[in-house]
């Protein structure tokens, strides 16, 4: 089938040796966008409806922010349609010759309302879904696809959108692909396995125009750790759907039925052989300790909005890891001496408890601890049991939430590990990270969860403490982004070199 003159002008211009100019919808403050740019892609536009976010991506990518900045502006996608949103960033020319690539991961919320009748309808009938604020988010990106034909697409959600309700959302997603246009491929990776020291399931969807007759391939694992068994029942009741419509390890999957066809791709094997992830001490321990207690003590660490104004050199007696002097020294955001947005939330009553806390301990032992506390106060302070004055002692120190009913709410790092997966809940709170170093007892500074989701040391966040902690948790690991852009941007090259397009044209 002859391409159409947009993705023909599309595959010329890349083959020629220009950069392809990339879109990221849903962008967050940029982990997708700082992948895709180390591997060569020119990020043109982004899409966010988070203030904070948006300023973070305008910042990082578009020369700073200024109050007429229309990166900076943030956008909600039900509202505003491609062609407007490129001409609202001063994008020139035509929207449909204008984007190269799309990449982006519509929030989990939207799939309540996803069905294949759904989904189909896009391309049968567009304008039913134009300013619907009904509509669901993954309908407005596949849109957003078809209307901008964009040389290929990268899409990124959690591992539950492969058993949503019974639904298989990225295998419904890929037949709509499929049928407008698109060569399409999904899986599960993991984030550990290429070199970001943190343990992060994530379905991750390629597809490429058919005119490129490409074959969609996921980038090989560089690192190994054995993954607690959380990781692989995420797997499976992600996999749930799929093997009960016949799919069985390293066997090709069969026809859900006779109008479906299988877009799933078995998990690039990580084993033993590479080399060991990257762990938490890897990750962190270069940066200055802050003693919570002590600051505590001196009047240094209140309650309150955090800023980023305060310089914190990194440790000049801690050689830093490999993966440490990489965050130094991303290209575009090299960093020297140190950082700014090294700081901590001030929580004064569970000090005692995260020193005590053994690593990989959760919240039913930190709560045991709390009351073992509490009873030598007690003792120590000859307070009488169930007094007014050992009510208010209980209450100043054990945590009131039932072990029972949170028993996952807190954890204790394993320095000798990656950690576990950071989530947007780090802007309401971080006790999912608490530092593994007892002499510093606290949870972890927004510096040490940015370098745990593999944001270079030069990256900035705009906005205070909280806003500046979901931005990191809501984020693609740009290291995990990295891998995926570059087997994409090989995947193109080799695909343009062979085509008709790339013919008697140097592919740069």
């Amino acid at each position: 089938m002859k391409a159409k003159k947009s993705v023909a002008a599309k595959i010329s211009r890349f083959a020629s040796g220009q950069a392809l100019r990339v879109l990221d919808l849903f962008s967050g403050c940029g982990g997708l966008s700082l992948g895709f740019q180390r591997a060569g892609f020119d990020i043109i536009a982004a899409l966010e409806n988070d203030p904070h976010a948006v300023q973070s991506h305008a910042n990082n990518f578009h020369d700073g922010i200024t109050s007429t900045s229309p990166h900076a502006v943030p956008t909600d996608i039900t509202e505003v349609e491609p062609a407007e949103l490129l001409r609202a960033l001063q994008i020139p020319g035509h929207a449909r010759s204008s984007i190269d690539v799309i990449v982006g991961g519509p929030p989990c919320q939207a799939f309540a309302r996803v069905g294949r009748a759904k989904l189909r309808e896009i391309d049968e009938h567009p304008e039913a879904f134009l300013r619907d604020p009904r509509s669901n988010l993954y309908l407005r990106y596949l849109q957003f696809v078809r209307e901008l034909q964009p040389l290929a697409i990268l899409m990124e959600n959690v591992p539950d959108v492969m058993n949503f309700g019974g639904h298989n959302v990225a295998n419904e997603v890929s037949e709509v692909l499929d049928e407008i246009g698109y060569s399409c491929s999904y899986t599960l990776l993991n984030a550990a396995f290429y070199g970001v020291p943190q343990m992060r399931e994530r379905m991750f969807l390629i597809a490429y125009r058919k005119e490129l007759g490409a074959s969609v391939e996921f980038p090989e694992p560089t690192h190994w750790v054995q993954l607690p068994r959380g990781y692989d029942g995420t797997r499976n009741v992600a996999m749930r759907v799929l093997v009960e419509n016949g799919y069985r390890t390293g066997q090709r999957l069969l026809p859900i039925d006779d109008e479906s066809e299988n877009y799933f791709q078995e998990p690039p094997s990580a084993h033993p052989g590479l080399q060991p992830a990257v762990t938490v001490r890897d990750a962190i321990q270069d940066l200055e300790p802050i003693l919570a207690r002590e600051l505590h003590r001196m009047g240094e660490l209140r309650r309150g909005v955090r800023r980023f104004d305060e310089f914190s050199p990194y440790c000049n007696d801690v050689e830093p890891s490999e993966f440490a002097l990489d965050m130094r020294s991303w290209p575009g955001f090299e960093n020297e001496g140190g950082v700014f947005d090294h700081v901590i939330r001030s929580l004064p009553r569970d000090y005692q408890i995260f020193a005590r806390m053994r690593p990989g301990d959760q919240y039913p032992e930190a709560h045991e601890l709390a009351k073992q506390i509490c009873e030598e106060t007690r003792k120590k302070k000859r307070i009488r049991i169930d007094s007014p004055e050992h009510e208010e002692l209980k209450s100043s120190i054990i945590p009131p939430y039932d072990p029972s009913k949170f028993p996952n709410k807190w954890r204790k790092l394993e320095s000798d590990l990656p950690s576990r997966t950071l989530l947007a809940h780090l802007g309401k709170d971080t006790y999912s990270h608490i530092h593994y170093d007892d002499s510093q007892a606290r949870t972890i500074s927004v510096r040490e969860a940015a370098r745990l989701q593999s944001f270079p040391d030069g990256f900035r966040f705009l906005g205070t403490m909280n806003p500046a902690f979901r931005q990191i948790g809501n984020a693609v690991p740009p290291l995990m982004a990295y891998a995926l852009a570059k087997r994409m941007n090989a995947t193109l090259r080799a695909s343009i070199r062979e085509s008709d397009y790339g013919k008697g044209i140097r592919c740069g």
